[in-house]
């Protein structure tokens, strides 16, 4: 569990996801910045981390705010000497509160949602590389979803927006490839934490994982553990690629 030493890395969005990111880069010895517009959230993983012997340091994030993006990766880099890597975790949900479709999506919602999840992912990114440059490489990885895939009739906006990442991610993977930068998605199922869990009924949940392959939906430590793999000099010839992590659900090519 030392893939990651002498490495920092900024997580950009806590909770569930973000929390298990943080926890498993510092575990494999990576200086973690973990961000979230959720104070509470940041002070508690951080907390846990620092208590069991890793480094890592919080602050407030806004992803989709230019200013609060180049504030973050300028603090990894006054703290611990550089950035090595970036994971972008963040993501609004905003246009499935409603369950519009394309013809009842109010547009100011459908803003919003590119606003935060398309045009944040750009924002760290531009953060993000230069810094990165100057080390000689780095990894960037961007939660988005199987969303992405599936035709959903609802949740467009979001949808759209993940397809609008992985396409990011093939242009830094094409174009910084030779300068030692790789770019990655990873495109959870259904992940449950304590929050997911908290709203939704037990037997809605037991219904969902029985249609997964293997039998259980996903856990923050099975995204984790693919991240650690992409920031780590292990998967230096993984690039440009959106791999899902959802327990078989998607079986697609």
């Amino acid at each position: 569990m030392s893939r990651l030493r002498d490495k920092v890395i900024v997580v950009a969005g806590a909770g569930g996801i973000g929390g298990g990111l943080a926890r498993r880069y510092a575990a494999e010895g990576a200086a973690v910045v973990l961000g979230d517009v959720d104070a509470a959230s940041v002070e508690a993983t951080v907390a846990e981390i620092t208590a069991s012997g890793g480094t890592a340091i919080g602050t407030t994030l806004d992803g989709a705010d230019e200013d609060s993006v180049t504030a973050v990766v300028a603090l990894a880099v006054a703290r611990f000497g550089g950035l090595d890597g970036f994971h972008a975790n963040f993501a609004s949900f905003k246009d499935g509160e409603s369950g519009a479709d394309i013809l009842g999506l109010p547009m100011d919602v459908y803003d919003e949602v590119m606003r935060v999840n398309a045009r944040g992912a750009v924002l760290c990114s531009r953060a993000a590389i230069p810094e990165m440059l100057k080390r000689g490489g780095g990894s960037l990885v961007f939660t988005t979803s199987g969303a992405a895939f599936a035709g959903e009739t609802v949740r467009l906006a979001y949808a759209m927006s993940k397809v609008a990442t992985h396409a990011l991610v093939r242009n830094i993977a094409n174009r910084f490839g030779r300068d030692g930068i790789r770019a990655n998605a990873i495109a959870p199922g259904v992940v449950t934490h304590a929050r997911f869990e908290a709203v939704l009924d037990p037997e809605v949940v037991a219904g969902m994982a029985a249609r997964i392959p293997v039998g259980r939906l996903g856990r923050p430590e099975d995204i984790a553990a693919m991240g650690a793999l992409l920031m780590s000099d292990e998967g230096s010839f993984i690039t440009g690629q959106v791999l899902s992590v959802d327990g078989g659900n998607s079986m697609r090519q």
